[in-house]
């Protein structure tokens, strides 16, 4: 559909009423997008109005072979997704001050992708090289207090890394660089994610400064303990007490035996890069190309 849909409806007084929408914007995967913020000609349309012309346009969308209709409604106009599910749509996601809701013109069952499925949150374990001491927090709102690694989730387009060092600083006051990823560790059904999966990434991290300065709202406690005591103490969280093992070895025998470091990379989408996490390759291995 080029152009903008124009539907006309007669007033109370007998005057037309335009209801005037954005143009159905095409994707490469074969489907169109419409954005009701863009609606003009009534402050507020009526309904009846925009159920016609969405009837009227998913006919010719089928004619023209579209396999899906992405449907961006505002949340001041949210009067509308009744308008829209009784045509057959249904939510995709919310986020913001929008609502997106899809509707399938494929054969089949809808081969749509989900919306985001996984929170991820990150720590960071940071370990002073020169003491063989980790920065360690007790939590002030849980009912046992264990000893664990700062850390909290993943602020949207911030990179893992950044991170644990932001959440480093905010809890602890103490300055830090990310060095690698030690673990991941994956729960589904997670409670503190509304039932989703959870993603808890642990990172090793270097500080740059010492003095303490704990946040009171979110800790009990913070120190810097030594390694091999928190290796051994029963008053750590089991995934705090299996990565400071795995910390302590890295510590013993070199961190390039528990490291997984990042390389970044020019993506396929001009203008952005990505980020590739893995163990280090021998320099053999390397002169071959690629990594």
């Amino acid at each position: 559909m080029r152009g903008l849909g124009l539907l006309r409806a007669a007033g109370r007084r007998g005057r037309g009423v335009v209801l005037q929408l954005p143009q159905a914007r095409p994707d490469r995967f074969g489907g169109v997008s419409v954005d009701l913020a863009q609606l003009r000609g009534l402050e507020r349309p009526r309904a009846a109005l925009l159920r016609a012309w969405l009837q009227d346009s998913i006919k010719q969308w089928k004619r023209e072979g579209k396999i899906a209709v992405w449907l961006h409604i505002p949340v001041l106009q949210s009067s509308f997704i009744a308008t829209a599910a009784l045509q057959g749509f249904t939510f995709h996601h919310a986020e913001g001050d929008s609502s997106t809701l899809t509707l399938w013109l494929g054969d089949g069952n809808s081969r749509l992708p989900g919306y985001a499925t996984h929170q991820l949150g990150v720590a960071g374990a940071v370990l002073d090289n020169s003491t063989g001491k980790v920065l360690v927090v007790q939590d002030k709102n849980k009912t046992k207090n264990a000893w664990k690694f700062p850390g909290g989730l993943s602020d949207p387009g911030e990179d893992i890394g950044d991170t644990a060092v932001r959440e480093v600083f905010e809890e602890t006051g103490i300055k830090s660089e990310f060095k690698s990823i030690l673990s991941i560790r994956q729960q589904h059904r997670h409670p503190g994610a509304f039932g989703k999966s959870d993603m808890y990434i642990i990172c090793r991290l270097e500080p740059s400064s010492f003095n303490i300065s704990f946040c009171q709202q979110e800790c009990l406690r913070c120190e810097w303990m030594d390694l091999d005591e928190l290796a051994k103490t029963k008053d750590a969280t089991p995934i705090t007490s299996s990565i400071a093992k795995l910390l302590l070895y890295g510590y013993r025998e070199g961190f390039d035996k528990i490291d997984i470091t990042m390389k970044e990379f020019s993506a396929v989408y001009t203008g952005l890069v990505y980020k590739l996490y893995h163990r280090e390759l021998p320099e053999s291995y390397k002169d071959m190309g690629g990594l």
